[in-house]
Parts: structure tokens; sequence; C-alpha cells
């Protein structure tokens, strides 16, 4: 009995790169931070952080983050001209949503289709992708502040496109987690991307 492909080729590649590049690039990003942190009160443990110093941490974040971005703006236009973002995440409404999440909160939400996705994770995933846009954005503003003075401007500043890139990539760490503990409650979600059914 054949089973339909649940997430084609292309969407597993995409994932699978963009989950280590996001990895990487907290990682190494941390070791940036460590070297003139924003909270003084915070710092990342060197056993955490990517570069050994932070000549090695930049490197490693500028390598990394042209496979990021290039990736990312490929699976968008994939995304986009193939329908499937639009199939996959549309539409949301206010009302699905909250029943969606009071359903999560309680531990009853379906996991019967993984075609399908319930609106709590439609919502994560354009808020990921979202962010993931204010990631790129504040990165280059923090890079190439004299460059981008229109992006340093709408980020407010230099120091505060560095909080807002701070914020950004918390948020991504935050959905992280979360990813991984929903595949762990629900295994099967890992193999279908995975396997791609």
């Amino acid at each position: 009995m054949s089973h339909a492909t649940i997430h084609p080729a292309w969407v597993r590649i995409f994932h699978w790169i963009n989950a280590a590049a996001v990895i990487a690039m907290c990682l190494s990003g941390w070791a940036v931070y460590n070297a003139s942190p924003i909270f003084t009160a915070l710092r990342f443990p060197p056993s955490i952080t990517l570069g050994g110093w932070l000549g090695g941490a930049l490197l490693w974040h500028f390598a990394v983050m042209w496979v990021l971005v290039g990736n990312f703006l490929v699976y968008l236009a994939l995304g986009v001209t193939t329908g499937r973002l639009h199939r996959k995440l549309l539409p949301v409404s206010p009302r699905a949503f909250a029943s969606d999440l009071v359903a999560a909160l309680r531990g009853k939400l379906s996991h019967g289709d993984f075609s399908q996705y319930n609106t709590v994770q439609k919502v994560a995933y354009l808020v990921v992708i979202a962010n993931i846009v204010l990631v790129v954005l504040s990165g280059l503003t923090i890079w190439k502040p004299v460059q981008f003075p229109l992006l340093r401007t709408l980020m407010g500043g230099f120091d505060n496109a560095r909080v807002v890139h701070f914020a950004a990539m918390s948020i991504l760490v935050g959905f992280f987690v979360v990813h991984v503990a929903m595949v762990a409650l629900v295994p099967r979600s890992l193999l279908t991307m995975i396997r791609g059914r």
C-alpha cells in the first residue's frame, strides 16, 4: 500500500539545512555576544558556543549566514511558486487559533493527519518565518551599519539593532525548544520529515 508524500524532498532538505544553520548561527552568535554582552549579567558558557574565540566565532557566523540566507530565500521562493506555503499556512483565524491553543494546552489536540497543520502550528511557522527575516535584517544592520543607514534607522540605531537581533535570536531558540518538545511528544512527525510520509 503506497502512502502519499507529506513533505516533498525539497522541503525536507531545506528544513534540515535550515535547522543546522540556525543552530550554528546561535552557537557562534553566543560567542560573539560574550565578547560584548548586551546584558552584563548574561553570559553563555564557552561549552555551548562555537568558534573558540571572537575571531573564530565571527568566521563561523559570517560563513553560516550565507547558508541560512540562501537556503531561506530559495525555500520561500519554492514555497510561494509551488503554492505550498499558501496551502499549508493559510488561512488563519483568531477563533481557530484560540480553539486549537486551548486544545493543545489540555493535551487534546489531534495529530491524526500529518498533512494538515493545526492553527497553532500555522501561526508558529508564520511567526518563525517573519522572525528569520528580522534576524537577517537586524544582523545586516549590525554587520554593515554605515552601508545600511535606513535599516539602522528603522532598528533604532546600532545599539538597539543588537537588542533586536538578540530578541529575534531568543524567539528562534524558543521555537526550536518547543519544536523539539512537540517532536518528542509526537515522534511520527520526525519520521515524516525524514521519509517524507
